[in-house]
């Protein structure tokens, strides 16, 4: 009945949405654009702690037992192998749709008032000090804060601080998940602001012509990941992938809208442990360590972004630079920041870094609302399925350990 109702909430928040959208009301377009502003101004206050809490509360109570390396090693691999495959097949759509260039002139070329290196732009991850990146904004900077502190407390030589310092970090990370419980009681209504807001920016209207080809393989890559891929891989590994879809609507319908994945965070967390019944144990590590690392429509968005550019403005592309592009965008993905049009910035900084001209992200900027949608949309579901995936095969391990005769052993070395 509870979901019933639910359900009832979010369809009725949708159809008010695109009603304040094409309607001609003021004051209701005027209190859509608040609410949304309202719910992206909440979801980042309250997602970089929990990052930084989440990491802090696992790591701190982290054994080096096999089943949490089993964890880790899992989660990496997953991580990295679907953003791979994201980028991979942007690669395939690339070759297959071959996009030509725009034709329409282009302004002139502008640059960067900062061209950044990628290594410059690593380094730039390392924080000056403990509080900036919570304050900037930076998913990369509290993560690493989160997993430095979290180590680090375990390492503290006396029982009783240690215990004192965790219980107080685990006091933290309760209060800020009470908090997240009463943000997703209110999510239809940050759903009407979001859609509202979306729907008026279709109705200014776009021109298709010249990039069209470029927006189709950005966007399959993005379905073809989101519909095939990662659902193939669930029934590969005996996983309903519809069933774990259907389930994490609520985080996916927000991330969507909100084109934030490191925004959605706390309901992806709330959605995969009280829909999904995964362990609290592993959400509160996996998510928020995907939520910087599996970038799958991040890896597409870079990959088909700098190519086409190259392409445009007259260097060669020959099926080894493609390759190394596969490679270059799956890492670059890795260390974008899940916030809105973090991927667009990152993409521009990388251009401007190689001298490439950039005037074309002009014309591509008005299209990149959709595209920010379908890639967050598609981060948060394989944050999902990389969880549930995590989470099942630990339940395999527990299972095998817990049968007469059989044991999990350490390796010998």
């Amino acid at each position: 009945m509870k979901l019933r109702h639910a359900g009832l909430m979010y369809l009725f928040a949708i159809l008010l949405g695109i009603f304040s959208g094409y309607s001609e009301i003021p004051s209701l377009q005027a209190f859509a654009a608040f609410v949304s502003e309202l719910f992206i101004r909440i979801f980042k206050c309250i997602s970089l702690p929990i990052i930084a809490l989440s990491m802090i509360v696992t790591l701190s109570g982290y054994s080096a037992d096999q089943a949490m390396k089993k964890i880790w090693q899992r989660t990496i691999l997953y991580t990295l192998s679907t953003t791979f495959i994201a980028a991979l097949v942007s690669a395939l759509l690339y070759l297959l749709i071959r996009p030509g260039n725009v034709n329409s002139a282009l302004p002139p070329s502008q640059q960067a008032p900062v061209a950044l290196s990628y290594l410059q732009h690593l380094s730039s991850l390392v924080p000056e000090n403990i509080f900036s990146p919570f304050l900037e904004h930076q998913v990369m900077g509290v993560l690493l804060v989160g997993i430095l502190i979290g180590i680090a407390i375990r390492y503290i030589p006396d029982e009783a601080p240690r215990r004192t310092i965790t219980d107080f970090f685990k006091g933290i990370h309760g209060i800020f998940m009470v908090i997240t419980r009463w943000v997703v009681a209110i999510i239809p209504l940050g759903l009407f602001g979001f859609i509202s807001v979306t729907v008026a920016q279709f109705r200014q209207g776009m021109d298709l012509k010249g990039i069209g080809q470029y927006l189709l393989i950005i966007v399959l890559a993005n379905l073809v990941q989101g519909f095939v891929i990662l659902p193939a891989w669930l029934k590969l590994n005996k996983i309903p992938p519809f069933a774990v879809m259907r389930k994490m609507l609520p985080a996916l319908s927000l991330a969507f809208f909100s084109k934030s994945s490191a925004g959605t965070l706390p309901v992806t967390i709330a959605t995969a442990e009280r829909r999904l019944k995964l362990n609290p144990r592993i959400t509160r590590l996996v998510l928020p360590l995907c939520t910087s690392l599996n970038m799958n429509g991040c890896a597409a968005f870079i990959f088909t972004t700098v190519i086409y550019l190259m392409q445009n403005n007259g260097m060669a592309l020959s099926l080894g630079t493609l390759g190394l592009w596969v490679v270059v965008a799956t890492i670059t993905a890795i260390g974008n920041a899940g916030v809105p049009m973090g991927c667009f910035f990152l993409s521009a900084s990388l251009l401007a870094s190689m001298n490439v001209p950039i005037n074309l992200l002009g014309i591509i900027l008005p299209f990149y609302s959709l595209i920010d949608m379908l890639e967050t949309a598609l981060n948060v579901w394989s944050d999902s399925c990389v969880t549930q995936l995590v989470n099942s095969k630990a339940l395999q391990d527990e299972e095998l350990a817990q049968q007469p005769g059989l044991a999990i052993v350490e390796p010998v070395h």
